[in-house]
């Protein structure tokens, strides 16, 4: 049975056990309410963002929307989940320098490109306003790099880390290393970014991860290297 086009919203990040993702007017009126919750954003921010400007802009009545969405912020977590609901892959190019730099290079063409760094650049301001939005924008993000777990699966196929397990390495986090010098200068200190600065971030996160930084939460510290671990054996001479 095809879902109700008027049924609420799903709680963003969630699905329904058993279904896929909703299609037909369903799937249309959604993209339309998100199309107008981005415009919104841009032209006025997340402060001058108002139901009715969406109602306006989407087509879809503004009871409607109390009644699926319950109020501003359920429209605008609801857009940040369907914005993750896309095929998107980490890059695969035959080595993790490789990769690394490619999606720290994705990260300063998104925002280069000024139809899709207005409205990323909304969203993001828009999280310092609302709880719901920033909850959203973690679940977001926290499914993009998620994603990228097969990036370290295969490096470490190919042998390029030093660890023996893949578990001990997490994903997520040499991720997050390789892009936070990006956001960090996008939104905190306004400083313009290019391919130099992502190759830049890129190759920290992998000397990092080559060197056991990237330990999942309860893991422990790296072990020690050979060198200091026979040092720590030996018995201390006395002078």
């Amino acid at each position: 049975m095809p879902e109700d086009p008027e049924s609420p919203a799903p709680k963003p990040g969630t699905r329904r056990p058993g279904t896929s993702r909703p299609g037909g007017r369903t799937a249309r009126t959604r993209a339309a309410v998100r199309d107008a919750v981005l415009a919104g954003l841009v032209e006025h921010g997340y402060p001058g963002l108002t139901v009715e400007y969406v109602a306006e802009h989407s087509g879809v009545h503004k009871t409607t929307l109390y009644r699926r969405w319950g109020n501003l912020e359920g429209l605008l977590a609801d857009t940040l989940d369907l914005a993750g609901e896309d095929s998107w892959t980490p890059p695969d190019t035959g080595s993790l320098e490789g990769d690394l730099r490619a999606l720290t290079r994705e990260v300063v063409e998104s925002f280069d490109d000024p139809a899709t760094a207005a409205s990323g650049s909304a969203i993001i301001a828009a999280a310092f306003q609302s709880q719901r939005a920033a909850d959203a924008l973690r679940a977001y993000y926290g499914e993009r790099f998620r994603r990228c777990e097969p990036m370290v699966r295969r490096a470490v196929e190919r042998g390029e880390l030093s660890t023996a397990r893949e578990g001990a390495i997490d994903a997520g986090s040499l991720s997050r290393a390789a892009c936070a010098p990006l956001f960090f200068q996008l939104f905190v200190t306004r400083e313009p970014v290019d391919e130099h600065t992502a190759d830049q971030a890129a190759a920290a996160a992998l000397a990092a991860a080559r060197a056991g930084v990237f330990t999942p939460s309860g893991a422990g510290a790296p072990a020690a290297s050979a060198t200091n671990a026979t040092a720590a054996q030996e018995p201390e001479t006395a002078p």
